[in-house]
């Protein structure tokens, strides 16, 4: 009553500004919290939205890379033949990712009436795309996006940055090569400047430069000095660093095909072994960019080159536009000649597995040499390599006659620039012989359990021959034989008397030096071999066949 009596006493327009000002601050109360609420949702869902952009920015940079396997897995797992090598590891995540060989970890790619379709290129978010062949480039008119998300690895765990990585060199010094193996913001220019630049921020900043040589012969002071020099550097102003003109998708391989790869034994040890060793393990997701590009050499090995690479090949040397890559490999590894050292293969790859790749690279049929057990009335076939002008076979025709008469069908062939044909012939065989050179290197078209019999021409040349084919075919699934001719065997004995320090004294012909002694036992001296003599070891390569 009293309350009603009271508001019968306010004057009714104080009472109507009263309500309109309790009204306005119930309003301002209601807005302030709904709104505080909203901030706090938006602000959730906006910790949200980064983490589920990072976790895809990671994934697009690891597609960027070329791959698309788990972050835990960047670089292969460690193996009985791998541990320890820093090429390997099981819990950290670097950010760079390596394809596996293996069926489950290669990028999926989806059938078209036109072929195979490689991933869209339009998920990076860097620029319009450009010609399809050039590595899934694009071409942009500034640096790529996402460049920096490479340069600080991090822990699969901690995320913290792994600055064990950060300040390992860029380049590994190698008694056969130097590889440098890098990761991140990387420039390439070839024509007249020759670097391969890696920008870094400047929380990264380092300062190295190296001078590179990318051919796998680098203890050879006779052809190093005609193999041009790759400048490897890094740069820590992104300002003073070459603007990109083409950014990349996949990595790239920069090596030269200089030096003696007109040669058909060091086209293989010096450049398509160590090529392989690198290259494998990207699944052909990975361009090719060559100094000293020699593209009627290329076009010998074009199904080689074409298996380990889906994208065209750039000519260092003649290409003026700065390409940018987020992982880039200067020079090829490489152990030995003619070898692969499974623990320091990035994938644990062997020579048994570089030859299961040529057989499979150019179409050849047999995975297994005859089993004579298993194959009663057939014959196994033996190649006999021949020789046109150095340490040829001057008795062909009557070792040709004699393995006929022992159980051979025989193939006598010195090959030819047709390679593709050649290896078809060589596959075919079971067994393999051939004077000491180059013809031998043919041994990787054999199929598995074949027979590659040696023959070395005189002059105290075992250890040229181990060291060349020997220990090669040793680390292969072929048996291998040897012959060592006499004296009587060879065609020095045309040329020089036999008191001759040839024949007496032939360590003092090697003391002269390489020239001198390839001069008189490799280039001057062809072999008659002594039937009686050598037939044992054909019939030796027989029993290895029914084994």
């Amino acid at each position: 009553m009293k309350l009603a009596t009271n508001v019968r006493g306010i004057d009714p327009l104080s009472l109507g500004v009263g309500v309109l000002i309790g009204c306005f601050l119930v309003s301002l109360t209601y807005v302030t919290m709904y709104k505080s609420d909203m901030l706090s949702s938006s602000f959730l869902a906006s910790q949200i939205s980064w983490s589920t952009d990072a976790a895809s920015t990671r994934h697009s940079v690891e597609s960027f890379s070329g791959t698309r396997q788990p972050a835990r897995e960047s670089k292969p797992r460690c193996n009985s033949s791998s541990a320890g090598s820093d090429l390997c590891e099981e819990n950290e995540f670097t950010g760079t990712l390596r394809i596996s060989p293996s069926e489950s970890d290669i990028i999926p790619r989806e059938k078209t009436s036109g072929g195979t379709r490689k991933p869209d290129n339009k998920k990076e978010g860097i620029g319009r795309p450009c010609d399809a062949k050039s590595g899934r480039c694009q071409v942009v008119n500034g640096p790529p996006t996402l460049v920096h998300r490479l340069q600080t690895p991090v822990s699969s765990h901690s995320k913290k940055p792994d600055v064990e990585a950060q300040m390992r060199p860029l380049c590994e010094i190698g008694y056969r090569s130097d590889v440098c193996d890098i990761h991140g913001d990387i420039r390439i220019i070839g024509k007249d400047l020759s670097s391969v630049i890696l920008v870094t921020p400047s929380r990264a900043a380092r300062n190295e430069s190296w001078q590179v040589k990318p051919y796998a012969r680098k203890w050879d002071h006779g052809v190093m000095p005609r193999i041009k020099v790759v400048n490897v550097r890094s740069e820590n102003d992104y300002v003073a660093a070459p603007q990109c003109t083409v950014g990349h998708t996949v990595p790239a391989i920069v090596f030269t095909t200089a030096g003696y790869v007109g040669n058909y034994f060091h086209a293989f040890t010096d450049v398509l072994v160590p090529l392989f060793q690198t290259a494998r393990q990207f699944d052909g997701e990975v361009q090719f960019v060559i100094s000293s590009c020699n593209f009627w050499w290329i076009s010998k090995y074009k199904p080689y080159f074409d298996k380990l690479s889906r994208y065209e090949i750039i000519d260092y040397d003649k290409d003026a536009r700065v390409h940018c890559y987020k992982h880039v490999i200067v020079g090829l590894r490489s152990d030995q000649d003619m070898m692969i050292d499974p623990s320091k293969s990035p994938m644990g790859y062997t020579m048994s597995d570089f030859m299961g790749f040529m057989r499979r690279t150019y179409s050849l049929d047999r995975d297994h040499a005859l089993r004579i057990s298993e194959a009663p009335g057939k014959k196994p076939r033996l190649l006999i390599i021949s020789r046109s002008q150095t340490r040829r076979f001057v008795n062909v025709n009557k070792i040709v006659g004699m393995a006929k008469k022992v159980g051979f069908e025989v193939v006598v062939s010195e090959g030819g620039f047709d390679l593709a044909n050649f290896s078809r012939v060589v596959n075919s065989c079971d067994v393999m012989l051939g004077v000491h050179g180059a013809g031998l290197t043919n041994f990787v078209f054999l199929p598995p359990d074949a027979v590659l019999i040696q023959v070395v021409p005189f002059g105290r040349l075992e250890w040229v021959a181990s060291t060349y084919f020997a220990k090669p075919a040793g680390k292969t699934q072929l048996k291998y034989l040897e012959y060592t001719i006499g004296e009587d065997e060879s065609t020095l004995t045309e040329l020089f008397p036999r008191d001759d320090p040839v024949f007496r004294d032939p360590k003092s012909i090697h003391k002269l030096g390489w020239i001198k002694m390839g001069e008189i036992y490799l280039t001057k001296q062809n072999v008659r071999l002594d039937l009686k003599r050598f037939k044992p070891v054909l019939l030796e390569a027989l029993r290895l066949l029914r084994e």
